[in-house]
């Protein structure tokens, strides 16, 4: 029975010596430096892909529609970005969007917060795993499905309304308006936005905060002057996602919104498929990439580039 054993682990290490040789010969040791490249080359070649669309998109939005063909013009022409301008529906949109994302944003960091803080501090193991399941639940269930969730809740014939009904109280509009698509974003976002602050939250060590009540602080102080400004970078992060997860949104705004509250993706989706205008559909997209492209480069300007724990290198 040992006598088994040992072959059995001879011809382990054998195997596992021939699949070193194996790799050695395939991947010299002069390689192993180029080991991280290799790595981010998919990521490289994605960005890549993502970089040729966007500029075709670019290229596109300098094109007009040709009424009779329905086919972009061969000439370029900057008419795309005068009609958007020109017209006060589309500066209306992109108002709208801009103040939802703001909205939402604001909003979903602020109630994100405290949840990733009682999850990260509880002792209880009931309760951060309670706190989990409730994070990780939503991720198992689409965008598309929570909207009509919402529509069976909030709608004229849906579960509040029917309870106010019993009541005999008035039913409430509570769904196809601006207020809706603001809570259906918030609740899709919060997942997101407290899976970007836990990390920051844990980094900050129990010892610091203890430190601050032992110093005389009390807990509104340690949290205002010692757990807030560690967990910056998470806040800032948490922000930026889904501020611009917001800014373009399609599904929320369609579905809970009705077609009464457009947003700036919207009128892309309108652009392209029911108006066949490809040019002012192009056009619409770059003015959103260039808007929210500004928006997190001031936002990054302003925090620093350690907002997210990338070092800044010394001049």
């Amino acid at each position: 029975m040992q006598r088994n054993q040992i072959i059995r682990t001879r011809l382990g290490w054998t195997l596992l010596d021939g699949v070193e040789r194996l790799v050695s010969a395939l991947w010299p040791a002069r390689f192993k430096g180029s080991v991280g490249r290799v790595l981010l080359l998919p990521a490289v070649l994605l960005i890549g892909i993502l970089v040729i669309g966007l500029g075709y998109m670019i290229e596109y939005s300098f094109h007009e529609l040709d009424l009779s063909t329905y086919r972009l013009k061969d000439e370029y022409s900057l008419v795309n970005y005068a009609v958007i301008a020109d017209r006060p529906v589309y500066m209306r949109v992109l108002n709208r969007t801009l103040l939802a994302a703001l909205i939402v944003s604001v909003t979903t960091v602020f109630l994100a917060f405290p949840y990733a803080y009682m999850l990260v501090r509880t002792r209880s193991a009931l309760t951060r795993k309670f706190l989990l399941i409730a994070l990780f639940l939503p991720f198992f269930i689409g965008q598309v499905v929570r909207a009509y969730g919402w529509l069976i809740i909030l709608g004229k014939q849906g579960l509040i309304n029917s309870l106010l009904e019993g009541l005999g109280l008035p039913t409430l509009n509570l769904i196809y308006n601006y207020p809706s698509v603001i809570f259906g974003l918030i609740q899709y976002m919060l997942p997101f936005a407290i899976l970007l602050i836990v990390p920051a939250v844990a980094a900050i060590s129990e010892d610091v905060e203890l430190a601050s009540e032992g110093l005389g602080a009390n807990w509104i102080s340690t949290f205002r002057y010692i757990v807030l400004p560690l967990a910056r970078p998470g806040l800032i992060g948490a922000f930026v996602v889904v501020f611009t997860l917001t800014l373009t949104d399609f599904a929320m705004p369609e579905i809970l919104g009705g077609g009464t509250t457009d947003f700036i993706a919207s009128a892309i989706y309108d652009s392209f498929f029911q108006l066949s205008n490809a040019g002012l559909g192009a056009a619409l997209s770059m003015i959103l990439v260039m808007i929210g492209s500004v928006i997190v480069a001031a936002i990054f300007y302003l925090a620093g580039t350690g907002t997210l724990g990338v070092r800044e290198q010394s001049r």
